[in-house]
């Protein structure tokens, strides 16, 4: 599918599409931007994501209630028996039970490197966790060179006291480089309803990666549950590192959930602007570093995906940014207007992001302020969403 390319900074082959005219790109040094804490950058022409006054909504169209208050959460998951694990980005994994609102922990996890944006990230069960009992855990782990993200998988045991243990850990996947700098690793969790593990791996700051196939950063990840490429993968036929990949060209994506249709859906972060809701598709290449609706951090212009129709274009961008830190796309119905749409949380925006979808398209339909920055979103088999705050005191609570 690909047919021309050329040479990145660290000598990594940059795949792009067939007859294409790949144009000289400089791209500075990958700035060092913590996550979420943005300039208020000047609106870009024809930005079509932009909400309008009439979207931006402070009556909160729920009720919100309380549950626990934990430290730098990132994620959580819901057990069958109703109960959740929460993780916590200095390396703690937390089992609360919303009826009591008490929280107990997991013992077992491993070593995180906790530093930058690095730290326990996400957490999923195993599609058949009613008789295998096995979760996983992504999180960025120290080695040569620095740090990468990490995928293991666990048997959860639980106890009587409200906490319980991992045993049997085994890492199934890792960055296929380390970078210093503690940034951009991503690695949220999907399991498909054909049992695919997807990964979204970042770049971790390192920008170039993304469009290297011989490693997996910046790509969305699909394998098999022991950490095998999953049969099908459009690069599947090169073998090694390129036969996990689905697509590549990926910055931060901090969110992915599959619509109704099976779909795959994706948000990250771009640079300085340029916050994108994604469709992805197999083998696409979705552009970073070489085009963006935003630029870099030091004013460096970007080439706009218009200008490179060989890379797939977002669906809706931001400029100026939202900080999509997660996303579901919605099928319950206790909000039935609603259902089919992706609800994304927000750092910098500090709130909730609705976004239509329909077909192929997606239009920006709605904000919610929170009035703080909003991290993880999950929404539970009677429709509710729970979501998590930002931060050292980030509440857990849930939206009905």
């Amino acid at each position: 599918m690909m047919s021309c390319g050329r040479r990145g900074r660290g000598g990594g082959f940059l795949p792009v599409a067939k007859n294409c005219h790949p144009t000289k790109t400089q791209v500075p040094k990958a700035a060092k931007q913590p996550e979420g804490t943005r300039d208020h950058e000047a609106l870009v022409p024809g930005t079509f994501a932009i909400p309008s006054q009439q979207l931006h909504t402070r009556q909160q169209p729920f009720k919100s209630t309380p549950i626990t208050t934990h430290a730098e959460p990132w994620a959580i998951a819901f057990l069958p028996d109703n109960r959740i694990l929460v993780t916590e980005r200095r390396g703690n994994l937390r089992l609360v039970d919303p009826t009591k609102k008490s929280t107990g922990t997991i013992t077992g996890v491993p070593a995180v490197a906790y530093a930058g944006q690095g730290g326990l990230h996400d957490v999923a069960l195993h599609p058949q966790y009613a008789s295998n009992s096995l979760i996983y855990i992504s999180y960025a782990e120290s080695g040569s060179g620095g740090a990468g993200g990490a995928v293991a998988r666990a048997k959860l045991t639980l106890d009587a006291n409200g906490g319980g243990a991992l045993s049997g850990l085994e890492v199934i996947w890792r960055h296929s480089q380390r970078a210093t700098g503690g940034l951009q690793f991503a690695c949220r969790l999907l399991f498909g309803a054909d049992g695919a593990l997807w990964i979204a791996s970042g770049e971790i700051n390192q920008m170039f990666p993304a469009q290297a196939m011989g490693g997996n950063l910046g790509k969305m990840v699909r394998l098999y549950d022991n950490g095998t490429a999953f049969a099908g993968n459009p690069f599947a036929s090169q073998g090694a590192v390129q036969a996990q990949v689905w697509s590549l060209g990926h910055r931060n994506p901090l969110g992915i959930d599959l619509d109704a249709q099976g779909r795959l859906w994706e948000v990250e972060m771009g640079p300085m602007g340029g916050d994108e809701l994604n469709l992805i598709q197999s083998g696409a290449n979705y552009g970073w570093p070489l085009v963006s609706e935003g630029k870099h951090y030091n004013g460096t212009a970007i080439p706009a995906h218009s200008k490179r129709p060989d890379f797939a274009a977002p669906k809706a961008f931001w400029v100026p940014v939202i900080s999509p830190a997660g996303l579901i796309i919605y099928k319950g119905d206790l909000f039935p207007s609603w259902k089919g749409n992706a609800i994304i949380t927000g750092l910098s925006s500090q709130g909730l992001v609705r976004v239509a979808i329909t077909g192929d398209t997606a239009k920006e339909a709605q904000r919610i302020s929170m009035g703080k920055r909003m991290r993880g979103i999950r929404e539970a088999k009677d429709g509710a969403i729970w979501v998590i705050e930002d931060g050292a005191n980030g509440m857990l609570e849930v939206w009905e």
